[in-house]
């Protein structure tokens, strides 16, 4: 089989055998997770291919074995790094059977097909448990396996705005905004990872596998976090603060000569501290600004003193005092700065497989290993000498 040996035998999830029934972005991302802690991904696609091939531009152009030319989107290799690939057309009996096959020797099974839609192919939980009682079968799904709204299609933008995140996000008398990135399927796929690695350390106790239930909406909701607990202590929703911060003040973005910067002073010593090395001493004096709870009732004025104390700054400049004072500051960086950031640099956070750029996984560990050793799979490129 393609997982005799495992990948990488340092890494943790070594010799676990994961088969993927997931396309787009949150299955796939909890997918490429596990493969970069070392486990046997096999992304089983449709004839047509994961969607997120032709989601371009841009566009990366890579050869064949067969020497052609293969060009597929960006965004497919960002979350399908480390992974095999299969073909497999469920309306095939011989396809399916080897994917019934696959699932028979697998350790997880990770879907996002809709609520009940993969039962008429017998790739439902029920039929894959009664032939291997060890499998951890994880379902991402919009909105959950049960409840009024179990059988739709859930969309990350959707899901943002559902959720309540997106009227946490934008500026005060601006328009609710998304996420820049598609924090509902990101979430998803993280919390997915983190539960099926829950269960497979249930399964050593037990010896059985389970289901894991997990939805777009139930994580988007999870991450509310604070704004949830302000909303369910007061009964009041939380206002949209830009980026400012409803319960700390100063905290946000300010001007310099040269751009802007992140000041997060978030306790008295460290507002005292930010006041002194502005020059502005006079300010952790005032009444209106004595303890955080007086900052933030007046948090406008505060906001405005300090915005006139930093403009007098470059941003180098400034940065360096915070930082040499302990003060919480920082830039905020387009991507041409962040991968060109020392720190960033240092923890190799870009890594370059089959001259495939991409960002690993950002875990660590002190006596393991990720398996960063191949890019993401052209379609189907491991159906070739299978000897299933």
């Amino acid at each position: 089989m393609w997982f005799d040996q495992p990948r990488n035998p340092a890494a943790p999830l070594a010799g676990v055998k994961v088969l993927e029934l997931a396309r787009v972005l949150a299955g796939p991302w909890a997918g490429q997770i596990l493969a970069d802690l070392g486990a046997d991904v096999i992304k089983v696609e449709s004839p047509e291919g994961d969607g997120t091939r032709q989601w371009g531009p841009p566009w990366v152009e890579r050869e064949a074995a067969d020497g052609s030319i293969r060009r597929e989107a960006a965004y497919y290799h960002a979350c399908n790094r480390g992974k095999r690939s299969i073909i497999a057309d469920f309306r095939d009996t011989a396809d399916l059977d080897r994917v019934r096959a696959l699932c028979g020797d697998a350790d997880v099974v990770i879907e996002n097909f809709k609520t009940g839609s993969l039962a008429k192919f017998g790739l439902d939980y029920a039929a894959l448990a009664d032939a291997n009682p060890a499998l951890v079968y994880c379902s991402i799904t919009g909105f959950g396996l049960t409840g009024p709204r179990a059988h739709e299609a859930g969309y990350d933008f959707v899901v943002q705005g559902m959720s309540g995140l997106m009227s946490l996000t934008g500026e005060k008398q601006g328009d609710p905004m998304k996420a820049g990135i598609s924090v509902s399927d990101l979430s998803t796929g993280v919390y997915a990872a983190n539960a099926i690695q829950a269960a497979l350390i249930q399964r050593f106790r037990t010896g059985t596998g389970q289901q894991v239930d997990i939805s777009l909406l139930d994580c988007s909701v999870a991450m509310l976090a604070n704004q949830a607990t302000y909303y369910l202590n007061t009964g009041e929703n939380p206002p949209r603060m830009g980026n400012a911060h409803a319960q700390v003040a100063p905290y946000g973005v300010f001007p310099v000569k040269d751009g802007h910067v992140i000041l997060a002073p978030a306790n008295d010593r460290l507002f005292i501290k930010l006041a002194a090395l502005l020059g502005c001493d006079h300010l952790s004096q005032d009444a209106r600004f004595l303890t955080n709870g007086d900052r933030v009732k007046n948090a406008a004025a505060l906001d405005a003193e300090i915005a006139a104390a930093t403009g007098n700054w470059t941003k180098a400049a400034l940065l360096e005092e915070c930082h040499a004072q302990g003060v919480p500051a920082g830039p905020i960086n387009s991507l041409d700065e962040v991968f060109a950031d020392p720190q960033v640099i240092s923890r190799a956070m870009r890594v370059d497989l089959g001259g495939m750029p991409g960002v690993r996984s950002p875990f660590v560990f002190s006596d393991a290993e990720l398996a960063l050793d191949c890019p993401s799979p052209m379609l189907g490129e491991h159906d070739q000498g299978r000897d299933d």
